[in-house]
Order: structure tokens, then sequence, then C-alpha cells
């Protein structure tokens, strides 16, 4: 489990790294949310669409030569991703968002941040259906949620070195070298994540050396028809699993959180302080403390879980999460976001909520994982990503209309609203299944 620990650090830390770096350097490319936008609409367009098949074909695959060829395409996709944003940088700059976008180069962009994206995808989906569960012992919950916890917190380690050493970086540097520096560290840090991979396997005595199943009647020869016949079937396997899970209000209440792209940690939110005129102090300040957030509320979660049991402290979590999201939003209407002690303020408030929206991540993912067949946890999980991508998806649809960072507020109380939803739904469903729930979720 220590080996897995190591290989999450590994992977994160770069990980998060970049995603703060590149929204940076894109955004001083033009005074506009559009490219950073479209970047995240494609690629959670392409995640929403292929999402069922990387969960069959991870499912098919020896585990061990996947997750390392995963984080070569991810380093690579980096690389790409470098080499595209410096090439940019030696146009003359674009007058209109419209000319940027019709670029080549941004094109090649939306690609290798898509292949990003959906490596990124395919290592969660490994780590957290079948890594941790298998070392964690199948049933063994309170081990299950620890392991949980723990991925959780190095996650959100991670998060925070990398909002640290991008706030160094960026306050040394101009945005194109802190890309550079962030590539650098991405590919030192891969020889280091593939030797761990191997160790964890190696410790757990080779029990991910072969895949779950592998398909007894795969085509000799390349069929186009047989595989496009294949894939959309394993697309409507994976829906019809997704939507007969027990525990599929908690889902989609996780899916609901997730149209809160902009009130978040992340591109959107990096571009909006960026075009606010924030320091790269702040942007590392806000970054890190929502990540310190997040951390302590994997340490208070136990406790929660303790005193309310699981399916309350899911509620918990959602409704604290909702209720700091519309403060936040009121704050930002007000129209005093100008002023520093107002932008502090608004700043805080979602910082705070970092916690309840960990709280909820953690125990809606031990929910959905005690609640899903083990032979079909990846492809319920990955369904469940492609449609949490979806409402990503629709929001990113959102912030490409309003164009402009003026209107950023109709897309935070859309923000604020979905929310609410996640929380509505999610209790309603306690509610009305108290009995049902008691026989899956044994107090």
């Amino acid at each position: 489990m220590k080996a897995l620990y190591g290989a999450c650090l590994a992977g994160n830390a770069t990980e998060h790294l970049w995603n703060f770096t590149w929204p940076a350097a894109v955004a001083t490319l033009h005074q506009s949310l559009l490219p950073v936008a479209l970047l995240g609409f494609f690629t959670k367009l392409v995640v929403f669409v292929t999402g069922p098949l990387v969960g069959n074909l991870v499912s098919s695959l020896p585990l061990i030569p996947t997750y390392r060829s995963l984080t070569v395409i991810q380093s690579a996709a980096h690389l790409v991703s470098a080499a595209v944003i410096t090439h940019a940088f030696t146009f003359p700059r674009a007058s209109t968002a419209a000319e940027l976008l019709l670029r080549p180069w941004f094109a090649v962009l939306v690609a290798s941040t898509a292949v990003d994206s959906l490596s990124r995808v395919s290592l969660g989906i490994i780590a957290e259906r079948d890594f941790v569960v298998q070392l964690a012992g199948e049933g063994r919950r309170i081990a299950l949620a620890q392991a949980n916890a723990t991925l959780s917190r190095v996650d959100l380690i991670c998060e925070t070195a990398g909002a640290s050493v991008f706030a160094f970086l960026l306050s040394k540097n101009d945005p194109l070298t802190c890309i550079k520096l962030s590539c650098l560290i991405s590919l030192s840090a891969l020889p280091v994540h593939i030797f761990l991979g191997g160790a964890m396997n190696r410790l757990a005595d080779g029990v991910f050396n072969h895949s779950e199943h592998r398909s007894l009647h795969a085509p000799s020869t390349f069929d186009v028809r047989r595989i496009v016949v294949d894939a959309v079937a394993t697309i409507r396997r994976g829906w019809r699993e997704y939507i007969s899970q027990p525990v599929l209000p908690a889902s989609l209440a996780y899916v609901l959180v997730c149209f809160n792209v902009a009130l978040a940690p992340g591109a959107l939110m990096t571009t909006f302080l960026i075009h606010h005129g924030a320091s790269p102090l702040v942007l590392g300040a806000f970054g890190g403390s929502s990540a310190l957030m997040g951390i302590l509320a994997t340490f208070m979660t136990p406790s929660l879980v303790k005193e309310l049991g699981i399916l309350k402290a899911g509620a918990a979590g959602l409704l604290g999460q909702s209720a700091l999201l519309g403060a936040a939003v009121l704050v930002y209407l007000t129209g005093s976001i100008s002023r520093q002690a107002a932008l502090f303020a608004f700043l805080g408030l979602i910082v705070s909520l970092s916690a309840g929206h960990m709280a909820y991540s953690v125990i809606g993912l031990q929910v959905v994982q005690t609640g899903s067949p083990m032979g079909k946890a990846k492809l319920i999980g990955a369904t469940e990503i492609a449609v949490a991508s979806l409402a990503e998806l629709g929001m990113m649809a959102v912030v490409v209309a309003a164009k402009d960072v003026s209107r950023f507020g109709a897309v935070a109380v859309l923000s604020a609203a979905a929310v609410a939803a996640a929380a509505w739904l999610y209790c309603a469903w306690l509610a009305n299944s108290a009995q049902h729930m008691k026989t899956l979720f044994p107090s």
C-alpha cells in the first residue's frame, strides 16, 4: 500500500503542477476566458464519449504494463503541450479570441490536452477501483475507508506542493519559462512513478499481473466494423450498469457537484484571477489553502462518519458545501469583488467549501465502491467519470458562451444551484430509502 501511495505522490505532484502552469500560460495569450474554456470543453467531451470504453479496455489488459504505459503517455502529452504553447508565444499576439482559436497550433494543443486527460482518468480508475480495493481487502470497509482517506491526503498534499511550486516559479519567471520547468519536472518524476508501480506489484506477490477478464473471442484480424460494434456495445453496457447500481443517487449527486468547475481551484479560477491582476502569491496561496483545507477534511471525515454514519456524513458534506458556495456567490454578486478585502473574502469562502467537497468525495467514493459489484467496478467507475465529464462539459459550454470575465457571475450562480441540487437529491434519496440502505451499509 505504501508503494501505491508513493506512486500516486510522484504522479499527482507533477500533474497538479502542470494543471496550474498551463492555464497561466494560455491565459496570457489573450484577455478572454474562451481559450481555456474551449480546451476544457473539448477534453471533457472526449472523456464523456470514451469513458466506458476506457473502463472496459483497462479491465481487459494487464494492469501493471497498462499503468506504466499510461504514465509514459501522460508525460509525452505534457511534453507536446509545452512545445505547442512555446510555439504559440513566437506568434504576434492575436487581436481577437477567434483569431487565436483558428491557429493550427491550438488544434494540436486540444488533442494533447485530451490525451493527458484520458491518461489521468485511466490512471485514476486503476488506482481507485482496483489497486486500493484489492490491497485493502474485499469486505474490509474500515481498511478501505482508511486507504481512500490516505489516497485523498496524498493527492491534496500534491496539490498544495503544486500550488506552492507554481507560485514560486511564477514569481521568479514568466509563464512560458514556468511551463518549460513544469514539463522538465514531469519528465524527471516519470522513472520514479514507473518504478514504484512495479514495486507495489512485487510487494503484493504479483496480484496485479493478470487482468480481470480477457475476451475469448477477440478477432484475429483488424475488423473496423467489429471494433465499432464492440465499442457501441461496451458504451451501452456501461450506461446500463451505471443506471442499475443501487447507489445511483449518491453518484448523481457527485455528478452535480462536478458542475462547479468555475468556483473551485482549477484552470478557470486561475484564468479569472490572472485577469483580475492577482499576484503569484495570491494564486499559490489560494490553491495551497484549498488543498490544506481538503487535507483537514480527510482527518475530520472518519470522526464525522463515526458520529453520523457514512450516509448522513455524506449529506453533511454536501449541505456544508452548498451553504458556503451560496455565501461566496452572494459576495461576488455584490459587485465589490474589485476591492482586495472583498476578493479575499470571496476566495476564503471558496477555500472553506473545499472541506465539504473533499468530505463528500471521500464518503461518496466509498458509497459507490461498496455499492458496485467487484467485477463491474471499473466499468461503472469509468461511466461515472464520463457522466461527471458531461456535467463539466455543460458548464464549460456556458463559460464558452459567456466568453468574457465580466459574465463570470452567471457561471457562479449556476455552480451554486448545481451543488444545492446535489444536496437536495442526496438528502431526498437518503430519506426515501433508509430501510433498503441499512442492508447495504449496516452500522
